[in-house]
């Protein structure tokens, strides 16, 4: 398949706007009740506010207190792609991107909620994007009224005028017949599209998608009609937190940096109103009677576990599709970025190309500090769960300040500390004699373990020796500590900093034994 021109070339470039999110009309479905999942007796929602609209019923967590930088950067992939318009015939502006350089061409309508200005923040899109970037190049867009495409929200529901959109976002870039791949609601996007030009559509991948969402007597996948209502106000309720994280995304529902970027992204979107009403056509929308003329090479994908979309309504599309293939992964999260990206890209890849070329972690050389407070746990239970609630808050803020202070990137919470990487080691050390220091000042110990070495970013989270190190280092330091490994001496040699020697040491599950060092002092 010939690829045109670069989109680099030629392409007009006008001003961006503050980026509005795609919107996943689905996303909020679960705050009008408590629907339990047929398979798995599990519920969309399980957090702790509540509304009084829905009977005082728990519909999700509070909102996050913090936005911490994330680890994207880190990942050995190119910048964010550069944002372009195109106009569609109406004279619409789209907003899109192109990223990848393989063979193969390649649309990706992901669920919404996620403007395409702000998807290089998340480490599981960047992730997606680098793997669908080795075999394809790939558009991604904000569809109409989201993000920073212009135009009337509802448009994007009439097919004629979506297939309109696709085609000036396949003519902006030379794309001759591409695949599309669809994610929840944007799939009966996808299945218009190659039913209306089949000409125009390569082959159909559909990702925890649905036919139509709403439950009648012969189907019986997705909200009943009775409370159709009731999350129409939900939604208008609490659209712009991170509620919908627990059953979108499960895997990270203890993440704060990724609730707060889930969040920012729906606010960076329409208004409650707004995007209410989009919800409910979203799932109102209908397209089971075209499934069978749908002539193009289909693959259904869809996590067993989809706390959000029922694997039902996966299976339901794979067997109305004429020679459909249904894979389904396992997992329970229902945003194809969440949890094992590579396992899905491996499908669509093998699928699309005829093989698998395989997932490789980026490999980064940096220091990684872990923090732990020590004695949590009888701590907690002398000065009482409210105390500590109230102690624990005050120590991740400060935690963060000195994260920012020393330009130190935050991968995850680990319980009781954090887990954090920096690209200069004496910037690790500093912030590590920072967060013990600051520890003392509320009446407690923090121990601290810093180890420099090259380390695998795969997805959401690191890997790799380097970590297992970091780790098994700061299990060894004492109260106050900050311990490091000979590796950090070495490196900082001749910037100041003391150390004194703690002996060596076997780390559980790391060959050899290892030369440990406490820090007396951080240079001025």
């Amino acid at each position: 398949m010939q690829i045109g021109t670069e989109d680099s070339q030629g392409i007009p470039k006008r001003p961006q706007t503050d980026p509005r999110p795609v919107i996943n009309p689905c996303s909020q479905a679960g705050l009008a009740r408590r629907v339990t999942h047929p398979r798995t007796k599990h519920h969309w929602w399980s957090g702790t506010l509540t509304s009084p609209d829905l009977g005082g019923q728990k519909v999700g967590p509070r909102p996050n207190r913090a936005d911490p930088i994330c680890l994207a950067q880190y990942a050995a992939v190119p910048d964010a792609p550069e944002t372009h318009y195109t106009r569609s015939a109406d004279g619409t502006n789209l907003a899109y991107q192109v990223s990848g350089k393989g063979p193969l061409e390649l649309v990706l309508m992901p669920t919404g909620g996620f403007p395409i200005d702000l998807r290089s923040e998340e480490t599981g899109f960047v992730r997606l994007r680098k793997r669908l970037g080795s075999f394809s190049r790939t558009v991604w867009f904000d569809t109409r009224g989201a993000g920073s495409s212009e135009g009337d929200p509802h448009d994007y529901r009439v097919a004629e005028t979506f297939v309109d959109d696709i085609i000036a976002l396949i003519d902006a870039v030379g794309f001759e017949r591409p695949a599309i791949v669809g994610e929840a609601e944007m799939g009966t996007l996808a299945i218009h599209c190659s039913v209306i030009r089949p000409d125009l559509v390569s082959a159909l991948v559909l990702v925890n998608s649905y036919a139509h969402y709403v439950q009648e007597d012969n189907y019986p996948w997705g909200v009943a009609p009775k409370d159709l209502d009731a999350l129409q106000a939900a939604i208008k309720e609490y659209w712009g937190t991170a509620v919908g994280v627990d059953f979108l995304a499960p895997s990270r529902a203890a993440d704060e940096r990724f609730r707060a970027w889930f969040a920012r992204s729906q606010r960076f979107g329409f208004g409650p109103d707004q995007i209410a009403t989009v919800a409910r056509e979203a799932l109102e929308l209908d397209v089971r009677e075209v499934l069978p003329s749908i002539s193009c090479p289909t693959l259904v994908l869809h996590r067993e576990g989809d706390l959000f979309i029922n694997l039902g309504a996966g299976q339901y599309l794979a067997e109305h599709i004429p020679d459909a293939r249904l894979v389904v992964l396992p997992g329970d999260d229902h945003l194809a970025f969440v949890g094992d990206v590579d396992a899905l890209v491996d499908e669509i890849e093998e699928f699309l190309t005829g093989a698998r070329s395989g997932a490789e972690g980026d490999v980064v050389l940096a220091a990684v500090l872990f923090t732990d407070i020590v004695a949590s746990t009888e701590r907690q239970v002398r000065v009482g769960g409210r105390e500590w609630s109230r102690l624990s808050d005050r120590h991740d803020a400060m935690a963060r300040e000195a994260l920012a202070r020393h330009r130190g990137h935050e991968v995850k919470t680990t319980g009781d500390g954090f887990l954090a990487i920096f690209d200069v080691t004496g910037r690790a050390l500093r912030c590590a004699a920072d967060i013990v220091n600051g520890a003392k000042d509320m009446g407690f110990d923090v121990r601290a373990g810093v180890h420099t070495g090259e380390f695998e970013v795969r997805g959401d989270d690191l890997g790799g020796l380097a970590v297992t190190i970091a780790k098994r280092v700061c299990d060894l330091a004492g109260p106050g500590e900050v311990l490091v490994s000979s590796t950090v001496v070495e490196v900082v040699a001749g910037s100041g900093f003391a150390f004194v020697d703690r002996g060596e040491h076997s780390l559980k599950g790391v060959p050899g034994t290892w030369r440990l060092r406490a820090m007396a002092a951080p240079s001025p």
